[in-house]
């Protein structure tokens, strides 16, 4: 099953790379929530577990954000966590164009992912078709976001912008085929002009009309969705590179060999990396990370790529070798 996306040559020029918070509060409620399997995130799920429940007891309508999000296929809302409108919009930002939501409109899509689902508990509806349900399920968004998902932030934002400035520079060395095709496995670009996306619900046709294309990543789910409603920018979500190595690494056989922070710098560099989001995802300073990448650059183990104004690091085969060692 497959959706086509037709492309022009001013859908080209307009796409975008963009990060979202908002976006992926939501996919971390479905993984707290158990919609996603934890995967490389069970620890920070048994670590955030109990706050979660018990911020469910005081924000019932994070059950009802449940029930009309993360469902296999076409049955999702997309007003609760609409496309960024730019690179680096805070939380807040997007809050408040979700906040502006109409509330017809908020009733029209939770009524149609309503009516491909089993029927949901009678609280639940009746929440769902509040007059106020914008502003509640805003709400428990918002205290999501302030009790859990900010206090790791820092770092999630580290990792999706290392994958962005990866992918814009190999889309800029190599064109869209290159980029899209190792954007995952469930995108394609195809020779006559189309992206194709395989979803779980055959959705048929897109024209994008000129507008682009919103390229939008995430570190809580391993699989594409996309946004083709009217009333937001067209986006594409996937997931970031490099996720796993930045969950938690354990020491392996690299760190007795060259020291457990430059096993890590070589096990973070699975992903490409400026030396700012290497410091930012090991907790160091910029002088100390500085002064451990040169020692694995003087050693052959990785080199340095100038990409605008920042210098890119990436492993060499050596490197690559030396890390497929490691039980990491």
């Amino acid at each position: 099953m497959a959706l086509k996306i037709q492309v022009t040559p001013q859908d080209l020029v307009a796409s975008r790379f963009a990060i979202s918070p908002l976006i992926e509060t939501m996919h971390a409620h479905w993984t707290l929530d158990g919609r996603n399997g934890p995967g490389v995130h069970r620890r920070w799920v048994e670590r955030w577990r109990g706050p979660y429940l018990d911020l469910v007891r005081r924000h019932p309508a994070l059950r009802a954000l449940a029930a009309i999000s993360g469902n296999k296929g076409y049955a999702n809302v997309d007003f609760i966590a609409p496309p960024p409108a730019g690179m680096s919009v805070p939380f807040e930002t997007e809050l408040a164009s979700m906040r502006r939501t109409p509330v017809a409109q908020a009733h029209e899509e939770i009524a149609r992912v309503l009516a491909a689902l089993p029927p949901v508990p009678e609280p639940i509806r009746d929440l769902l078709f509040s007059p106020r349900v914008v502003e509640v399920l805003a709400d428990a968004y918002e205290a999501l976001w302030r009790e859990i998902i900010s206090v790791g932030w820092p770092r999630l934002h580290t990792i999706l912008e290392r994958d962005v400035i990866q992918r814009a520079g190999r889309l800029a060395a190599y064109g869209w085929a290159a980029a899209l095709d190792d954007l995952s496995d469930q995108v394609r670009w195809r020779p006559d002009g189309h992206i194709e996306v395989r979803l779980h619900t055959r959705l048929g046709s897109h024209v994008l009309g000129g507008g682009g294309l919103l390229f939008v990543p995430t570190a809580f789910s391993g699989s594409v969705g996309v946004y083709l409603e009217a009333a937001w920018p067209n986006a594409l979500v996937y997931p970031a590179r490099g996720t796993g190595a930045a969950v938690g690494v354990p020491d392996g056989d690299l760190a007795p060999l060259i020291g457990r922070t430059r096993a890590r710098l070589l096990t973070e560099l699975a992903v490409p990396a400026t030396t700012t989001h290497l410091a930012a995802l090991l907790g160091q300073s910029l002088g100390a990370t500085g002064g451990h990448l040169a020692v694995l650059r003087r050693t052959g183990l990785v080199v340095g790529t100038r990409t605008g104004r920042s210098v890119l690091y990436a492993r060499t085969p050596l490197g690559d070798a030396l890390a497929a060692r490691s039980p990491a």
